[in-house]
């Protein structure tokens, strides 16, 4: 997250602030908090991801959101901007400020995010019911995690790596990793 906290506020002002503000900001049990920007690497991650979805998904009523879309987990919060989020529900067609049915979420992790995206936000996207899909993406290395959800509402995580191909189930795409990373160079080969 990686965030500044700011003062408390209900959802409805925090919905109504927050788009007239020149950063985004999440929203978590009343509190607020400042985005901060990632670096090249994460950047060229999500777009390969949300490049490759929004070609594999044209036609097929879906919808592909990059950084700037926030995801509502419920009216009462938390309101979270993932780095990509499909959802393929016409509900989500009304809102243009919030996806609220998402089957599928993916965050690029960053050392001043990753444990946080790994653990309470994970928690917060668990709770929505049309996730089927959380992916993480290692954005200093290569590695992918998939978490799953499987017949029994249980999440399952599926590993992937360097020569692997990522089957996102959700959205039925089959992706090489290396397409994931294409363009993508790691601060140690810049040294």
């Amino acid at each position: 997250m990686g965030a500044n906290q700011y003062y408390q506020m209900t959802p409805e002002e925090y919905l109504e602030w927050e788009p007239r503000q020149e950063i985004r900001y999440e929203y978590i049990d009343g509190d607020i908090f400042a985005m901060t920007g990632g670096s090249k690497p994460h950047n060229r991650i999500a777009l390969n991801l949300a490049g490759a979805l929004d070609s594999h998904l044209q036609g097929k009523g879906c919808e592909v959101y990059i950084a700037d879309v926030k995801v509502q987990v419920s009216a009462a919060g938390p309101y979270h901007y993932p780095d990509v989020v499909v959802t393929c529900d016409r509900r989500d067609q009304d809102s243009s400020q919030v996806v609220q049915y998402p089957c599928l979420i993916a965050e690029v992790l960053s050392p001043s995010t990753e444990a946080y995206d790994r653990g309470s936000k994970f928690t917060h996207y668990r709770k929505l019911e049309t996730l089927q899909e959380y992916v993480l993406i290692q954005s200093e290395a290569i590695g992918v995690e998939c978490f799953r959800r499987n017949a029994e509402g249980l999440w399952v995580l599926h590993p992937y790596e360097v020569d692997d191909t990522i089957t996102l189930a959700s959205v039925d795409l089959v992706l090489p990793i290396a397409a994931l990373y294409r363009q993508v160079r790691f601060a140690a080969e810049m040294a």
